[in-house]
């Protein structure tokens, strides 16, 4: 089987569409049939992100925690109980494609390191075209990138439990994974191929993540030319 994990801090508004967004990825004719378990690691959500998640066939794990690292792990953690073989991990900011596991399971890798697209750049506000541009500058949407984002992340759960597992870091979880997977000797598919849209909001629920780059970019943007550009 396949288990895809999505942590969600206060996520009501947004978690629906992502939830469907997984299912729909989940039944794609081209898996054969292979189960596919969908987890909600609901970390110290006080909305009713829990209520919308129960509308859907997935499972909600609680905890109280308020640490993507520990989020990410308790949602593996329980599918590599179940037998799960492979592990796919996004966001619940984020909607994957229809075809994003059939494509992850494609490269034939121990690990598949996706890259993302940003499709609502209004939310940062009269900065959102120009960090638009940017982001297009400077941003490798093509296989043999070097990005790494949980929202779009896959790995088998034997190279997982390998390396054990995610850390217990509060962000760059993936990072630490994925440089642990590469000193392990891990065959890693820096794949545009599994496509996923992430939200430009800036009100991120874990601090250091994409949302912060982009407050970074807007910040980098309004300074003279000669202070430089900000990095992603």
């Amino acid at each position: 089987m396949i288990g895809v994990v999505i942590p969600a801090h206060n996520e009501a508004e947004r978690i629906g569409a992502a939830l469907q967004a997984v299912l729909r990825a989940a039944a794609h004719p081209a898996l054969l049939g292979e189960p596919v378990g969908v987890a909600v690691v609901l970390d110290s959500c006080s909305d009713s992100t829990d209520a919308v998640v129960a509308q859907y066939p997935v499972v909600g794990v609680a905890l109280d925690a308020r640490n993507v690292g520990i989020a990410r792990a308790r949602g593996a953690e329980l599918f590599i109980a179940s037998g799960a073989r492979w592990l796919a991990f996004t966001d619940a900011d984020t909607l994957v494609s229809p075809d994003w596991l059939v494509k992850q399971l494609a490269e034939d890798a121990d690990v598949v390191c996706g890259s993302i697209g940003v499709e609502d750049w209004g939310v940062c506000g009269l900065e959102g075209s120009a960090v638009q541009a940017h982001f297009a500058r400077h941003y490798v949407d093509a296989d043999g990138h070097r990005h790494i984002h949980g929202a779009n992340l896959g790995v088998s759960a034997e190279a997982y439990c390998r390396v054990g597992g995610f850390q217990p870091l509060a962000c760059s979880e993936d990072v630490a994974l994925v440089e642990a997977l590469q000193a392990a000797g891990a065959r890693i598919a820096w794949s545009a191929g599994p496509r996923v849209t992430t939200s430009a909001r800036t009100d991120a629920r874990a601090r250091g993540g994409f949302g912060d780059t982009i407050l970074a970019m807007v910040a980098s943007l309004a300074k003279p030319p000669e202070a430089g550009l900000s990095p992603l």
